[in-house]
């Protein structure tokens, strides 16, 4: 009896034995089953990583443009209002004073002047001549007419940069034509050289029109010189 009994516990030990190696071998021990046991399956699987949202770049870019946009609308608003109350803003540069590189203009009466006519009216170098004499603005050597009559731009000549002041001087005078330095009326051997143009409305230019305007009494006389005499005129019976 008493062996019987402990065969049955020597095979029960074996056959727990056994159970607990197999258990080992599959690697896992069987538990009841639970509520954890009982979770719904998903498409999910492994570490769960939070999606990354799409930037949205342009949004960006309309935000940048419209504060920009917006900016500058201020900004002009800013600078109308600001010309239309109070003006101008001055600049507080000497911007009124003559440049240290631009000669002033200085009137020379001692220099030596000629004046060539390129216009088609006939009497209006002359006319200038007469008038820079007569105010002493300078000495004159010779006017004349030259060959090319048709002188766009009126212009006062200087060969020497010394008397750039004086040249702007006399162009001043004569209605503040332009002055250039130039080497091609050297050999007039004047200091400076005055051309007239078509555009030459300067002092003398009045004096010249006049001029060349024929006179009321010469004009009767032509009008009356050419009238037919009515006796020659008659016919022959």
């Amino acid at each position: 009896m008493r062996r019987s009994t402990v065969g049955r516990n020597i095979g029960d030990s074996v056959a727990q034995s056994n159970v607990d190696a197999e258990t080992r071998r599959s690697g896992r021990q069987e538990y009841p089953e639970d509520r954890f046991d009982r979770i719904p399956r998903s498409g999910r699987v492994g570490v769960h990583r939070v999606t990354a949202r799409p930037r949205h770049i342009w949004q960006y870019l309309i935000v940048g443009l419209l504060g920009f946009a917006l900016l500058t609308t201020i900004g002009v608003i800013i600078v109308q209002g600001g010309g239309g109350s109070g003006g101008p803003i001055k600049s507080t540069s000497t911007a009124s004073q003559p440049r240290a590189s631009e000669t002033p203009a200085v009137l020379d009466p001692a220099a030596t002047v000629a004046v060539l006519d390129g216009t088609q009216i006939p009497n209006l170098g002359a006319s200038v001549d007469q008038t820079i004499t007569a105010e002493g603005w300078g000495q004159i050597l010779f006017s004349e007419k030259i060959a090319d009559s048709n002188v766009e731009i009126s212009a006062v000549f200087y060969r020497d940069p010394a008397d750039e002041a004086a040249a702007r001087g006399l162009a001043e005078k004569l209605g503040g034509v332009s002055t250039y330095a130039t080497e091609e009326y050297a050999e007039l051997g004047a200091r400076l050289i005055v051309l007239l143009g078509a555009d030459y409305a300067g002092p003398g230019a009045d004096a010249a029109a006049q001029a060349e305007a024929p006179a009321p009494e010469e004009a009767a006389a032509d009008g009356a010189a050419g009238e037919a005499d009515p006796s020659t005129d008659a016919p022959v019976e």
